[in-house]
């Protein structure tokens, strides 16, 4: 039986992680900025979920929250970061509100719960934290630049934190997932107000975009794979969900790949 605390369980990932943890016998501190969307889980699974009140830019409430999660149940197994959300708009249309309260939300609450639990998965000499990224942490599209720089910073952090807890029997795992059934582009998403002049250039993303999503993943079925990571004896550092990210990457880095080698005569230049 694992212990598990999962930020942004109110839906789409987040929850159905949390029911399919609660379902094979799991315990589960489930957070969310409105509790009260766990009440059916709390009258279905009873003591073997904490809901947890939690808004995860605010530093000293995370803190609290992983206290009173490994209070409740005496250990964490489990530390998932999934709450976050997708800011749309160029980058010139963007406040410097919205930029930063992206950076708070995705990046900073991340670090900030990892900060919280990383005390106590060392001291038990174990632990997984997953860090929900996206497609999007690795490669980039036109209207979405301030959450790409939310998820490459997400990514960044994890890779170097993976080397920094490896030796306390502490794992982590990028989970990035292409396109799925979630509302992460609806309810949750919020949008830059447009200028004009990328009019144009928003008709053609969004064209692109159609095309990307014309078979989105199911959030039900990604639970069974979420399973499968935790389960794992040795968990991947990184991990696409859905069929369409790897093709992204293959082509994105191959790319990179051939620019770097074509100018590979002005990177010898710098060197001097």
């Amino acid at each position: 039986m694992k212990t598990w605390f999962i930020t942004g369980a109110s839906r789409g990932f987040g929850r159905e992680w949390t029911i399919a943890a609660l379902d094979r016998g799991d315990r589960v501190a489930a957070t969310a900025r409105d509790t009260s969307t766990l009440d059916d889980l709390v009258q279905k699974y009873g003591d073997a979920l904490l809901p947890l009140q939690l808004e995860v830019t605010d530093r000293e409430a995370d803190f609290a929250a992983v206290a009173r999660a490994h209070e409740h149940f005496g250990r964490l197994d489990v530390v998932v970061n999934n709450a976050g959300y997708g800011q749309f708009g160029m980058l010139e249309e963007l406040s410097e509100a919205e930029a930063r309260d992206q950076i708070e939300t995705n990046v900073f609450g991340a670090l900030w719960v990892t900060q919280a639990a990383l005390p106590y998965l060392r001291a038990q000499g174990s632990g997984h934290l997953l860090q929900v990224s996206s497609i999007g942490g690795i490669s980039a599209f036109p209207g979405l630049g301030m959450y790409h720089a939310s998820k490459w910073a997400l990514e960044g952090m994890s890779q170097a934190l993976a080397g920094e807890v490896a030796s306390f029997g502490i794992h982590v795992t990028l989970i990035e997932p292409g396109g799925f059934s979630t509302d992460w582009g609806g309810a949750s998403a919020k949008r830059a107000a447009e200028h004009p002049d990328y009019a144009e250039v928003r008709a053609q993303v969004a064209e692109m975009r159609r095309g990307r999503t014309a078979s989105p993943g199911d959030p039900r079925a990604s639970a069974a794979a979420v399973l499968q990571i935790v389960d794992a004896e040795r968990p991947p550092l990184r991990v696409f969900f859905g069929t369409a990210p790897l093709g992204i990457a293959e082509a994105d880095y191959a790319g990179r790949l051939e620019t770097w080698r074509e100018w590979e005569h002005v990177s010898r230049i710098a060197q001097g």
